[in-house]
């Protein structure tokens, strides 16, 4: 089968590779879509931490925002999931330590990250083993494009949860990428007030669709405050930001992260009785994702400017925008077109 292989830094290659064979416990997907994520990029630069500590190293096949069909099954899993449709977790758990038991297997010490982490391969291929307990069934009316952003919808599902957001509550949320745009629809969905700050006016525009009250390159001042300020950059300066405008009593929910570390004054998270939350994974919003696009409450498909196939993958990576494409920042891979 075709995969996509990052084997250096900003160094790749369309392979042909050894289709997977499922082991006990274990399914075959045909993957029909797969987004590409920002941590994908991380690791083609090779500036993604996990590279340097020994969590990942090169070659590797990237992708985890995917969905598919299951078309082969090991041992002790029902065949009757053949020909099903899921979306998939990327955090893989042992599932027996008191992470996994607790409900908490995306944190799991040993766990495989699916395209990123201890070398399990990813689903910017035709093909993916993943063990069946972590696959979640999409409902039929879900399309292919839309199964591939419920995985990043989850992250966005669990921001919004971490900021309580619902009816009075005024959020603000620095950045109107793929995520930050995905915050915001949730956290409408719920009842809150969005307002959003970002740098690029294409996407700033498409913060106004979604439904942001305002959205602009700088901050606006509201009516009693912020009661919740959500960081979805890459900017290691934004966080210390957000603990001066965060009003006393609120929330800070964090999901971007830059490739350096990001400084704030604890002594001002005291004084200011601050919440600040850190959301590593969508895994827990899986289901909740689902139900929310499901239900006509969020609908992700905004986001996406372009399909493209796996012979256009490096150009992305390497910062081409694909010809013809829209202006939704998230582009998506379809692995059957060579």
């Amino acid at each position: 089968m075709k995969a996509f292989v990052v084997t250096a830094p900003k160094t790749f290659e369309l392979q042909d590779v050894a289709p997977p064979i499922a082991s006990a416990g274990e399914v075959i997907v045909r993957v029909n879509r797969v987004g590409i994520c920002g941590t994908d990029v991380e690791i083609f630069n090779g500036s993604m931490p996990y590279l340097h500590d020994g969590q990942a190293k090169y070659p590797m096949r990237l992708g985890h925002e995917w969905t598919g069909a299951v078309i082969s099954v090991g041992a002790g899993v029902d065949a009757k999931l053949i020909g099903r449709r899921f979306i998939g977790d990327v955090m893989l758990g042992c599932g027996k330590c008191k992470r996994c038991t607790t409900g908490r297997q995306h944190t799991c010490a040993t766990r495989f990250e699916v395209g990123i982490r201890n070398g399990w391969s990813g689903a910017l291929a035709e093909q993916l083993a993943i063990p069946a307990r972590f696959l979640h069934e999409i409902p039929e009316s879900f399309d292919d494009t839309i199964g591939a952003l419920v995985e990043p919808a989850a992250n966005a599902w669990r921001v919004a949860d971490a900021a309580q957001a619902g009816p009075g509550k005024q959020i603000l949320i620095w950045g109107t990428g793929t995520i930050g745009l995905m915050c915001a629809q949730f956290c409408i969905a719920m009842g809150a007030t969005v307002h959003m700050v970002g740098k690029d006016p294409v996407t700033i525009k498409l913060a106004i669709e979604v439904g942001a009250k305002s959205a602009g390159e700088k901050m606006i001042e509201v009516d009693g405050g912020y009661d919740v300020v959500i960081d979805a950059t890459f900017d290691r300066e934004v966080p210390a930001k957000l603990v001066d405008l965060v009003e006393p009593g609120g929330r800070i929910v964090l999901i971007g992260l830059d490739n350096n570390s990001a400084l704030i004054d604890s002594r001002k998270l005291v004084f200011k009785d601050i919440t600040t939350i850190g959301i590593l994974s969508g895994s827990p919003g899986l289901p909740h994702s689902i139900d929310f696009i499901k239900s006509g409450r969020v609908d992700p498909r905004i986001v996406v400017g372009a399909t493209i196939g796996l012979d256009e993958v490096g150009d992305v990576f390497l910062g081409k925008r694909p010809a013809g494409a829209g202006v939704g920042p998230k582009i998506l891979v379809n692995p059957s077109i060579l």
